[in-house]
């Protein structure tokens, strides 16, 4: 076949062409039949492969796929490095011994894949680069959605891009299918790659970024995600300039931890609260690096504010506030430049088996970084480079930088030194402190003071040698520390953050939008909430007028081995998406039972004692039965 396709979207949005080597693929795999979708996304033409007991188009596939080999093209998909690819390596494997394979063929390789194997066993099927013959992108792995924390399926994704139909695998899996079920299948199939492209064109920044890498630096990481790549940088640049090849035995084991070690000398507090804090924290031995309870219960209140340490950085706030400067009065927000690593470079810390060398390529790193354009994909490469680091310092897996010593004095005077800054601003300088988080704070300036306090960071930026850069806010919008909108002196919003995050338009940027691994549910609800908050505009009003249907979408996904149902009983997809309706049944997700009670099945509600309507196929959404009340009364509670 080589039908242009209408749903998708061919070129990108600034005009740019899209890498004509790029093909677009999934399979489906039953015992009596497998098939193969492929999409050239450059001229839209797609070509479907079925092998089954009517017809067996293994060969016209082989032949394809050393098409693709000879012409150098890639081979694009989601899971594609851990599944896809395996079984059509063996596919390969089994036509070159026999001069065809068979549905069976493919479903046995996957039988072993997904049901024989345990996630952490995952990459015994894995076909190395060397021995692909056509090399795999896997947007998967370049977004990092193999890290359980950030688990993300393609029908997450397709709720996330407002997908018209987000379809689940229509047969259960292991399946005799009949005739018609198989075209069935092969229409799936077809709109999960039509789907996967559309995230291809998502993911393009991000793949031509690590193409210019792999140009540049000899280094082969299309489908590393963006940690990995600045690890890798770091380590292949250590082993340069020390000679030395660094690998996972490249570490320092500490059994123990005495925090009096690694506070710099010249952390040190005027007020009895914070002494009291420090004097802990150097009577303290830690012996659990990941969440040392030393920390996690260790707060300090001063000035009226509440500081809480934690084993990645301080945390503080005010409560359910609008804060506004008064007359006289300034709200400036403050940053530490590249904090982590530079408090890193100027104090010489670092993995003590990786010697002092480290801190002298980490500033030659960050120096580079300074003299490159933001626009030039190594500055990007730079920039993961420098903040990957202390991460994998405390990653018992790490390749070279495990020294959790090097993670805890990072930390601890990370903290230390932010509550210094905040002492002298709330003693001298009169200042009222809003929030502080991991590398910066946010305070209340009064004009009187307003040149102490520039002395102050000054002072501080001189003893720390590290720099401050600062904006001034116009308003904060505050729920908690992990909950606010921030509004810039000229009434743009600079920040959203946790419940009150809504935009998408940068889904690769936590600090400006919605990530895509996130949950992009009721977009209405925190809009709606800024609107009145920020521009004045009713929550009711604004949602009573609001007419994008996926606004107003919620996703539900099934627990492990459970499913989703109405509470009649009725068997929904495993992601389904809805509304919340104003008539209509409701939903419950239903899990196995617990070891303690075998016999008990759990059932769930899901919004409960609210009607929803199920909006897999966007023509099902009704906006004469939406209940538009619910989303008010939602967008009620994150008013302040």
């Amino acid at each position: 076949m080589n039908i242009p396709l209408k749903p998708f979207r061919w070129r990108l949005p600034d005009g740019s062409d899209i890498p004509a080597k790029d093909y677009i693929y999934d399979i489906e795999s039953y015992p009596n039949v497998w098939t193969c979708t492929i999409i050239h996304p450059v001229t839209g033409g797609w070509w479907q492969f079925e092998v089954s007991e009517r017809r067996n188009d293994s060969q016209a596939f082989i032949a394809f796929v050393f098409a693709l080999q000879r012409n150098g093209c890639r081979l694009v998909g989601f899971n594609n490095y851990f599944y896809d690819y395996p079984v059509v390596h063996h596919l390969v494997t089994v036509w070159r011994q026999c001069g065809q394979f068979i549905a069976w063929n493919g479903y046995e390789k996957t039988d072993e894949i997904i049901n024989k194997t345990h996630f952490n066993d995952k990459y015994r099927h894995v076909i190395w680069e060397n021995d692909m013959l056509v090399p795999q992108i896997d947007l998967l792995m370049i977004h990092h959605f193999d890290n359980r924390n950030k688990t993300t399926g393609l029908k997450a994704l397709e709720f996330n891009m407002r997908a018209e139909n987000i379809g689940d695998l229509p047969f259960p899996p292991g399946s005799i299918l009949t005739p018609d079920q198989i075209d069935e299948l092969l229409r799936y199939n077809l709109h999960d790659v039509i789907e996967t492209a559309k995230f291809y064109i998502h993911s393009l920044e991000a793949i031509t970024f690590r193409d210019e890498l792999s140009r540049t630096t000899g280094m082969d990481c299309i489908n590393y995600n963006d940690t990995k790549i600045g690890k890798e940088f770091f380590r292949l640049e250590l082993e340069r300039q020390l000679g030395m090849q660094i690998t996972k035995s490249n570490r320092t084991e500490r059994s123990s931890i005495p925090l009096n070690n690694v506070i710099l000398p010249y952390v040190g507090f005027q007020s009895q609260e914070f002494n009291g804090a420090l004097n802990y924290l150097r009577r303290t031995t830690i012996t659990n690096t990941n969440k040392p309870p030393e920390l996690e219960s260790l707060s300090v209140t001063f000035g009226g504010f509440q500081f809480d340490f934690g084993a990645g950085g301080i945390h503080g706030s005010v409560h359910r506030q609008r804060v506004q400067p008064g007359p006289g009065e300034k709200l400036i927000d403050l940053d530490v430049s590249s904090y982590y690593p530079n408090l890193a470079i100027v104090n010489g810390i670092y993995p003590e088996h990786l010697s002092e060398a480290f801190c002298a390529i980490y500033k030659g790193l960050y120096d580079r970084r300074q003299a490159i354009p933001k626009t030039d994909p190594v500055n990007g490469m730079l920039k993961l480079a420098l903040n990957g680091v202390y991460g994998d310092s405390n990653n018992v897996h790490s390749k070279g930088f495990f020294d959790p010593q090097y993670t805890m004095a990072i930390t601890v005077n990370g903290q230390l030194l932010l509550c210094m800054l905040a002492e002298w601003l709330t003693m001298y300088a009169n200042c009222r402190l809003v929030q502080i988080n991991t590398d910066g704070m946010t305070a209340i300036v009064p004009d009187t003071h307003h040149a102490t306090f520039r002395d102050l960071c000054d002072r501080w930026q001189a003893l720390t040698k590290l720099k401050l850069e600062d904006v001034e806010y116009s308003q904060m919008l505050i729920r908690d520390v992990n909950n606010y909108i921030a509004v810039d002196a000229a009434g743009k919003v600079k920040k959203r953050k946790g419940a009150y995050q809504w935009k998408t338009d940068k889904p690769t940027n936590l600090n400006e939008s919605l990530v895509w691994h996130q949950d992009w549910s009721a977009l209405i609800v925190p809009m709606s909430a800024e609107m009145q908050m920020v521009k004045g505009v009713s929550v009711r009003e604004f949602i009573h007028d609001h007419d994008d249907a996926f606004d107003f979408m919620l996703k539900a996904k099934a627990p492990g081995k459970g499913h989703l149902e109405f509470d009649d009983g009725r068997r929904l997809q495993k992601v389904t998406r809805y509304a919340i309706a104003r008539h209509g049944p409701g939903m419950r997700s239903v899990h196995p039972p617990l070891a303690r009670a075998p016999d008990k099945v759990r059932n769930i509600s899901i919004q409960a004692g609210f009607s929803v309507q199920v909006c897999d196929d966007v023509r099902d959404f009704d906006p004469s039965n939406l209940n538009r009340e619910w989303y008010v009364k939602e967008a009620e509670k994150l008013i302040i």
